[in-house]
């Protein structure tokens, strides 16, 4: 259920604003009374002000990042713009218009009456998907991902209305955590690997026996141990550095600190005045609520 907020919580941000200023055109229209009046708009003051915070923090958190590219970026929070590959051994099909994506995220609505529906499932995929920037390639993890841009498709069967958001491959904008898997960031620990791989030639006693058991009496003496010792330190040292030597795989997932993860088929560019866009819309509508509450409190409407 957390992968689903954070996958919507935008979504809903501005679900929740459009729904708070049509509520408050309904009161308008219908009431004449100052105490609802009142409680509505302090209602959808409040809603149009966390509105306001969230685009806010998207539009800063694009805004002060410059765009990586795979080959170069740093371990950390970074941003990257490059081309989603579909992978042909591992097809991810959208579950009802059965096309080929990278990505997609379905919720089925049940008539519930005339004009109202209720939500009976919901769910998103979770396969990974590449993206490439010319100087190399990055598994995107999408699960607790905000998806920004995909194509909506709606379909009917009987009572039941089924909602698609499909990410095709293409262009695709990813703002999340960077990390090389493997290769010379692989975090390696000598002295616990020569622990287990002691403890591996142990079970063997046969073998151990047979490489280390120097003056045949059918043990390993404290000296023999000693050969043995080594001879896993230096095994090890030799897988390290062959581990530390390999391409290292890139990934790019949700932030473990909650901070933003998005992936959009919109540029950088276009998703910053996207958001600053509903930055104005929703501070001037805060604007213009707190007037109208401050109006009402001096008693110059609905006297």
């Amino acid at each position: 259920m957390r992968f689903m907020w954070r996958g919507w919580r935008s979504y809903y941000l501005d679900c929740l604003g459009g729904a708070a200023y049509l509520l408050l055109l309904a009161v308008v229209a219908q009431s004449n009374n100052l105490r609802v009046w009142t409680v509505c708009l302090a209602l959808a003051a409040l809603v149009s002000l966390v509105a306001w915070a969230g685009n806010y923090r998207r539009n800063r958190a694009i805004a002060d990042l410059p765009t990586s590219r795979i080959g170069s970026a740093a371990q950390g929070y970074v941003e990257l713009y490059g081309r989603a590959l579909p992978d042909p051994e591992h097809l991810i099909v959208s579950p009802f218009s059965a096309v080929r994506c990278v990505w997609y995220r379905f919720q089925v609505f049940q008539r519930h009456d005339r004009r109202h529906w209720r939500l009976t499932h919901e769910g998103a995929s979770h396969e990974t998907f590449v993206i490439s920037d010319g100087t190399g390639q990055c598994f995107v993890d999408p699960d607790h991902a905000e998806v920004v841009g995909p194509e909506r498709r709606v379909s009917y069967a009987a009572d039941y209305k089924r909602v698609e958001d499909i990410l095709f491959a293409g262009s695709i904008y990813v703002l999340g955590e960077f990390t090389t898997v493997g290769g010379a960031n692989m975090p390696l620990n000598q002295k616990e690997d020569v622990s287990e791989l002691l403890a591996e030639w142990k079970r063997d006693k046969a073998g151990l026996l047979e490489r280390f058991d120097l003056d045949g009496n059918g043990e390993i003496d404290l000296k023999e141990w000693e050969l043995a010792r080594r001879a896993a330190a230096r095994e090890v040292e030799r897988q390290h550095r062959e581990l530390r030597t390999a391409p290292g795989v890139h990934v790019m997932r949700a932030p473990a600190d909650g901070r933003l993860f998005l992936l959009s088929s919109l540029p950088p560019q276009r998703l910053k005045r996207r958001y600053l866009l509903l930055c104005w819309l929703h501070g001037l509508v805060f604007v213009a609520l707190m007037l109208v509450l401050l109006h009402l409190q001096s008693g110059r409407f609905l006297a």
